[in-house]
């Protein structure tokens, strides 16, 4: 049987091993992003981030691993469970530490259960449980996961849904003006007059991969970051250097969107691409009517639609993405819960909240940009 073994650093196994175990087509849970994280100052253990990447081991060889973390809070996770955190504090008990398998600070879907096949993949889980249980820890929590993975999962493991908005190409768009003409007239008359308005103020864009980017694209993308954090008052995590690692590692999965005006950066949008899909992650920048609009979703539609990529992810939350061209999916997590009576409740509550997304789908659903197939 392999071993079990938590990694408090990632740069306790090669990236050889490590990107052995995935097929490189979501940059997120590649060696050089996540050992980045914590390389350079991304995670803190007052944040509520301590590394613990779930392995098993045959010998000295890694067969099976997900990017993990030992939580002190739910910061930064975008799966919310305040409330069973909550409903613990209410009955004398403690919900942390927590064990989490995620991508710190990414609401992205990729591979959680990095492994050639479903039988480590199930192994993987078992160990897993069975380690949680063992050190005392209230809960173990998989976030974005592919639908792919939804299998693998036991009966003891809670599934959540929710819904994100994401672009994808059917395969017979080629231009911006092929997207919108599969567009009703209202939503299609709008974009163009957002864009119009835009050029009009004489707003221009770069579009700089990592091998691309100066020392000075980097700190205007990275102070853009900081500014957004700043104006709604919360912590930013990733740093400049961070970034600078990016770009020298994961040269062409790097991708900023900078907006100029009269030659200077006024707005930013940063993304990491990988083999078939755009990842919309960060923006900052001034506050002009639709720069927001151009430079987070419509410059990269525009990318997707030249580059020849399919998808376009560009972060969670916002109804007023869909009226743009970013349709209703579904994100998944699991959820595993020492605690027998609280696992029962939970479960209960899981299947209520699923069928709260169900209805919430189809309301969405009825209020698509596009129009009908007959039409």
């Amino acid at each position: 049987m392999p071993a079990p073994r938590f990694l408090h650093r990632l740069s306790d196994v090669s990236p050889a091993a490590w990107d052995a175990l995935h097929d490189g087509r979501n940059p997120f849970v590649s060696h050089a992003f996540l050992h980045g994280l914590e390389a350079y100052g991304c995670l803190r253990p007052e944040w509520g981030w301590r590394p613990r990447h779930f392995t098993l081991w045959e010998g000295d060889s890694l067969v099976a691993a997900i990017p993990g973390y030992l939580k002190d809070n739910s910061h930064g996770e975008f799966v919310f469970d305040h409330a069973w955190a909550h409903a613990y504090a209410q009955y004398g008990r403690d919900y942390f530490p927590k064990w989490l398998g995620a991508v710190p600070y990414s609401p992205v879907t990729g591979p959680r259960l990095l492994a050639h096949d479903d039988a480590h993949r199930t192994a993987l889980l078992a160990a897993l449980t069975v380690e949680v249980g063992r050190r005392g820890w209230s809960s173990a929590h998989l976030n974005f996961h592919p639908d792919a993975e939804n299998a693998v999962f036991g009966a003891d493991w809670m599934r959540r849904e929710d819904i994100q908005f994401q672009w994808h190409n059917p395969g017979h768009w080629h231009c911006f003006e092929e997207f919108l003409a599969a567009m009703d007239h209202k939503h299609r008359k709008n974009i163009r007059q957002e864009r119009a308005r835009l050029a009009r103020r004489g707003v221009t864009y770069r579009i700089v991969h990592g091998d691309e980017a100066s020392e000075d694209d980097l700190q205007a993308m990275h102070g853009f970051y900081l500014q957004t954090f700043a104006e709604y008052g919360n912590s930013p995590a990733l740093t400049l250097p961070f970034l600078r690692h990016l770009a020298r590692t994961m040269p062409r999965h790097l991708v900023i969107f900078l907006a100029l005006h009269d030659g200077t950066p006024i707005a930013g949008a940063l993304c990491l691409r990988g083999a078939d899909t755009l990842y919309g992650r960060y923006w900052g920048g001034a506050t002009l009517p639709g720069l927001h609009f151009e430079t987070c979703y419509y410059q990269g539609i525009e990318y997707c639609l030249r580059e020849g990529v399919a998808r376009f992810e560009p972060g969670a939350q916002g109804e007023h993405k869909l009226a743009r061209g970013f349709l209703p999916r579904r994100v998944y997590s699991h959820h595993w819960i020492a605690e027998p009576a609280f696992a029962a409740a939970l479960a209960d509550w899981c299947a209520h909240e699923r069928a709260e997304v169900d209805r919430y789908a189809r309301t969405l659903a009825a209020h698509s940009p596009f129009k009908a197939p007959d039409a």
